[in-house]
């Protein structure tokens, strides 16, 4: 049993002290290849307020009938 001990301290041991490895992220920023117009601008906004306030907005115009106990 110690023998089992002695190797998870061995591993664990670099880990707790902080030697692990820095993983890093490789980003790419540069211009855009296509320009944006201004339509699909406004669909693209419209289908994330949509997204974000459609059920919440579903909840609210239908609260009356959750509120019902049947």
């Amino acid at each position: 049993m110690s023998g089992l001990l002695r190797t998870v301290a061995r591993r664990a041991a670099p880990v707790l002290r902080g030697h692990a490895v820095t993983q890093r992220a490789s980003l790419f920023a540069g211009p855009a290849k296509e320009k944006i117009g201004p339509l699909e601008t406004i669909i693209g906004l419209g289908f994330f307020a949509l997204a974000i306030l459609g059920p919440s907005g579903w909840i609210l115009a239908h609260l009356e009938d959750y509120k019902k106990k049947e």
